[in-house]
Parts: C-alpha cells; structure tokens; sequence
C-alpha cells in the first residue's frame, strides 16, 4: 500500500493505493498517530485502494473514534468492492462518504 498525504493547514488527506489489509494497516496506524494531532477534517481518498480487510476497518473505526473529539473524517472515491465492505460490515453507517 501507499499513503499520499496531502495537508492544508488543519485539513489533512490522506490518498491510499492497493490494499488496506493485516499487512498494511500498520503502516496506515503508524502515518495517523504522527499526523492527526491539530487536524480538524480528515479526509481519506480511497479513487485508487483496491481491497480493505477487518484490520483496517479497524484501523479506520480508532481514527473516527479520535476524528470524533477534534474535527470530522470522510471517505471518498470508494470502489464498488471496497464500498461493498463497508456495508456488509454496517461500517457505511458510521462512517461519512463523499
């Protein structure tokens, strides 16, 4: 996987390529947990992620939890597949889709 950042000020997104899986998802907690303090929108480019599995759902749910004291998060640009997982988990309530 690779993680583009892009911050504006208080906005940061964060554009992710391949796969958000068990292997991945650490890099993804690693990137978060250096760059969300201070952050008010947090936004996630998901045009180019292929795949996600239950451990970055998980990754994603702690940084909603963490979004949810300081500012807001969003996804974007989730595939069919990727979208897909969301719902079956009954993740697409929780989170916010663009």
């Amino acid at each position: 996987m690779q993680i583009k950042k892009t911050q504006n000020q208080k906005e940061l997104i964060l554009a992710l390529t391949g796969s958000l899986d068990n292997n991945t998802s650490k890099q993804l907690e690693a990137e978060l947990s250096k760059s969300v303090e201070g952050i008010t929108s947090l936004k996630f480019d998901f045009s180019a992620l292929e795949y996600i599995s239950s451990a970055g759902l998980r990754v994603l749910l702690s940084a909603q939890k963490k979004m949810q004291t300081q500012g807001k998060m969003s996804i974007r640009g989730a595939n069919q597949s990727v979208m897909d997982v969301f719902v079956i988990t009954g993740f697409a309530n929780i989170f916010t889709f663009e």
